[in-house]
């Protein structure tokens, strides 16, 4: 289930690209299959083990084609373990809305990030977000949990302050935002609840169901993603000084 848009993030084969906050990996893996040399990172290392061992699979099938690489590490986002300018791409998906200094995560991003280079950040979305607050506190009052709810003129304001220029944004996920207000209205641990396990079936349909199901269920979804669209995703890039150019580096 992948939140970012590759159409409009493409990867070309040989990117390095960090998946910041990569949780399970779903982006890391997309981006491997694609040629990129991925550098996994998050802070916990129970799914980064997990990351590797699935990155261990992929190579072993020969999912990923000849000059991909993919490595899974343990780090702090406000902190990078990475020297200036070391990626062409960076993702950070569903991760800003758990972290208290979003402005000094971005400014990270922006010094390892190469001049030229591109970076896709997805949130949760105002409106969903905003009624599954409205109908449970366990929602998000948990130890890491959701600290705050972003506008998506917010975001765009923070990326510009950073230095970055957004070029384009689009909602994911309509078909989410209904499964997270049952949950938050019926306890969102009671995953026995008769209507959350219809709509899980519902989710797992679209993901692994008959191509008829699948074609079905896509196409709801696009079409509910302006009104409900669980996520909200932009994309920037880094602009180029004039030394830059000068020069000729080419981030891409």
């Amino acid at each position: 289930m992948l939140t970012v848009d590759f159409s409009r993030f493409p990867i070309a084969p040989g990117d390095r690209v960090l998946d910041l906050g990569c949780g399970g990996g779903r982006h890391a893996f997309e981006v491997y299959r694609r040629g990129g040399r991925v550098v996994a990172l998050d802070r916990n290392a129970e799914e980064i083990a997990e990351v590797r061992r699935w990155f261990a699979a992929m190579e072993q099938a020969g999912e990923a084609p000849a000059g991909a690489s993919a490595v899974a590490v343990e780090g702090d986002a406000l902190n990078l373990p990475f020297p200036d300018g070391s990626f062409d791409k960076i993702i950070i998906s569903e991760v800003m809305e758990h972290i208290p200094d979003d402005k000094g995560v971005l400014a990270e991003m922006v010094r390892v990030l190469k001049p030229g280079g591109s970076l896709a950040v997805t949130v949760p979305r105002w409106l969903p977000e905003r009624i599954c607050w409205a109908l449970s506190d366990a929602y998000h009052e948990v130890e890491g949990g959701h600290i705050r709810i972003y506008r998506g003129d917010e975001l765009l304001e923070k990326i510009r302050g950073a230095g970055l220029e957004p070029y384009g944004t689009h909602h994911a996920h309509a078909l989410h935002s209904p499964y997270w207000w049952i949950k938050c209205a019926v306890g969102v641990d009671n995953d026995k609840a008769l209507p959350v396990k219809a709509y899980h079936q519902l989710l797992v349909w679209d993901i692994v169901g008959t191509p008829v199901v699948s074609k079905l269920t896509r196409w709801t979804e696009r079409a509910l993603n302006p009104a409900i669209g669980k996520s909200f995703v932009a994309y920037a890039t880094k602009p180029r000084t004039g030394e830059d150019a000068a020069t000729g580096e080419d981030a891409a």
